[in-house]
């Protein structure tokens, strides 16, 4: 049997649904790009939604998922290997969607993502589309000016090296005290508190109880890193959750400050940092040696209080937009 090209590749198109087989097809072929880049082509969004099997999953997100398959010329694709690239848009209920694409390290420069793309366009156009670029490589970059896409944010990746962290004082605030989130009680009034602190962020504070409930159900998820402060009356004014990476391969154990927040009432208190260097010691007390987080690059003060803290600029996922809206 000869190869074929990938104009005659099929082209999988599933929507909202992943079969098993495709969605360990899909977490096979991210693997190995992730291996390849050093970066996770999909965000845990995406991923989650994929598990959970899109509008009827995380957060009532639905999923449109490409899936090209490199296949000789008289069979047809069975396996992961076969799997070139996929294309997933995960879309709101507004209209507007966020693309990812990844292709196989055994498949590039042969036009797989354009492939993906003009079978995007024909399938669901452009409109409201913006597309994340993890790791921001040049293959990717080249691709989105091709399509008309320019850099509408950057999200930096920072790093710190545990062991050489000289962490300040930074006791609570008088009046408020930290305790571990406990499950099956404070879903409710965490969710309130993220809206609260994240209104004008465009993922985090649209975090629904169907998307904190499947990261509650990832192997990961541990209550007692997931930090909450409240004031003498039980009112949640901010927390930190932290989150554990096991080990990879070669890649060791490495906390990430997942994320923190302090809601509007309670800004100006000096809780952020608190909460930031409680976090980082909670991971130091489970003997990890490196600590990541992610930031946008313009949000300055907060850029400014993790380089305080010893962080530096690791790497950056860029997302891009059309150039003119539509």
């Amino acid at each position: 049997m000869s190869p074929a090209h990938p104009e005659t590749w099929p082209v999988l198109v599933a929507k909202d649904t992943l079969e098993p087989q495709l969605y360990r097809d899909f977490k096979d072929l991210a693997a190995a790009a992730e291996e390849s880049d050093g970066n996770p082509p999909l965000s845990e969004q995406t991923l989650l939604t994929l598990r959970a099997g899109g509008s009827s999953g995380a957060g009532g997100h639905s999923v449109l998922a490409l899936a090209l398959y490199a296949v000789d010329e008289d069979s047809q694709p069975s396996s992961a290997q076969d799997l070139a690239g996929l294309a997933v848009v995960i879309e709101e209920t507004d209209g507007s969607g966020v693309l990812e694409v990844a292709v196989h390290p055994s498949y590039r420069n042969q036009g797989v993502a354009d492939r993906l793309i003009r079978t995007l366009e024909k399938e669901r156009g452009f409109t409201g589309l913006t597309a994340w670029s993890h790791g921001n490589h040049e293959a990717a970059a080249a691709l989105a000016a091709r399509y008309g896409y320019r850099p509408v944010r950057e999200l930096w990746k920072m790093r710190l090296t545990t062991a050489n962290a000289e962490l300040p004082m930074a006791p609570m605030p008088g009046g408020v005290a930290l305790r571990a989130f406990v499950p099956g009680q404070d879903e409710d009034g965490w969710l309130a508190a993220n809206r609260a602190a994240f209104s004008h962020h465009p993922e985090q504070g649209n975090l629904a109880l169907a998307d904190l409930e499947a990261r509650m159900a990832e192997d990961w998820f541990d209550p007692e890193g997931f930090l909450l402060a409240e004031d003498t009356a039980g009112k949640l004014l901010g927390f930190h959750w932290t989150k554990i990476h096991p080990r990879n391969g070669k890649h060791p154990a490495m906390g990430e400050v997942y994320v923190v927040g302090v809601t509007p009432e309670a800004q100006g208190m000096g809780l952020g940092k608190a909460l930031t260097v409680a976090g980082i010691k909670y991971l130091q007390e489970q003997g990890l040696h490196a600590v990541m987080l992610y930031t946008d690059a313009d949000n300055l003060p907060a850029v400014s209080l993790y380089r305080r803290l010893g962080f530096s600029r690791w790497d950056v996922d860029v997302m891009y937009g059309p150039v003119t809206p539509g």
